[in-house]
């Protein structure tokens, strides 16, 4: 029996490399990616990741088009291109009657557009996928520096910001009385967002980056109502959704990206049933519900 959870668990790890420097792509996004997650949800922006997602595509295809499959050139591109479209949409809201998430929306389906218009016209079908979808086994040495630092870099502000951020989602008010600047918070925070993105896109795809950052989040938030609880629980979470996910991935020849986004959301099936805020709890506790 233990032999047979060996060769399941481990053996696809210990004896290959690519295995290797996926997880440690996918632990590094893991760790980064679910407290911008629930940051988002609590200032009720939890669609904002998945427009900003494609809104870096492209930047991505500017990349691609000059320089083709290089990892600098296409993450350059999307972090501008995710920070110009994040000013637009601010830019249009403010001078019109358009709330910011109505521009955004707009903004971000004709960024989508453009990016799969601007692949499709100059690369192959395989292009487009790997860019759409990514492909977390064919992360190479430069992949990984690339997404650690940007884990670091997003942990590191984070920490550094934490007050501020917290000041400026929960009473915005208050923060501008003590002299606080909240649109340096919420800017930096959304630089934040758009940099994990940039740096998930290689292994999920533009169209899935998002998914570490929010399922995990949403899941961790049926678990407990401490902030620092859910964090430690999101990024628990998601690390068993990119094991579970490259396994599944390893062992049954799937896409390996999907099969981590699976796994995330089998993790929030799971959460909506039995978590403490999940659907069970709240029947026990309310009887007239049971029949």
């Amino acid at each position: 029996m233990l032999a047979h959870l060996y060769a399941i668990l481990i053996v696809p790890f210990a004896e290959n490399p690519f295995m290797r420097r996926a997880l440690a792509g996918a632990l590094a996004l893991s760790v980064a990616s679910p407290p911008l997650g629930i940051l988002l949800t609590l200032r009720r922006m939890s669609l904002f990741g998945d427009a900003l997602s494609h809104a870096v595509l492209p930047g991505v295809a500017v990349g691609f088009l000059l320089c083709g499959l290089s990892l600098p050139a296409m993450s350059i591109g999307g972090l501008v291109a995710g920070m110009l479209v994040v000013a637009l949409a601010g830019w249009i809201s403010r001078r019109t009657q358009l709330r910011e998430d109505a521009s955004l929306a707009a903004t971000y389906l004709v960024a989508l557009a453009l990016g799969v218009m601007l692949i499709s016209a100059q690369g192959t079908q395989v292009d487009l996928l790997h860019i759409l979808f990514g492909n977390v086994l064919a992360v190479d040495q430069d992949g990984l520096l690339l997404i650690a630092g940007i884990a670091t870099l997003i942990l590191v502000l984070l920490a550094t910001l934490y007050r501020g951020l917290l000041l400026e989602t929960f009473d915005p008010l208050f923060l501008a009385a003590c002299g606080g600047r909240g649109w340096l918070y919420q800017q930096a925070f959304l630089l934040m967002v758009v940099l994990n993105l940039v740096a998930a896109f290689q292994t999920l795809g533009t169209l899935m980056a998002v998914g570490l950052m929010m399922i995990p989040a949403v899941a961790a938030r049926l678990w407990s109502e401490r902030l620092g609880v859910q964090f430690m629980v999101g990024v628990a979470l998601a690390v068993l959704a990119s094991v579970a996910g490259l396994l599944l991935s390893y062992h049954f020849d799937l896409s390996s990206g999907p099969a981590i986004i699976v796994s995330a959301g089998a993790v929030y099936g799971a959460s909506v049933l039995v978590a403490p805020g999940g659907w069970l709890r709240q029947l026990m506790q309310r009887p007239h519900l049971r029949g």
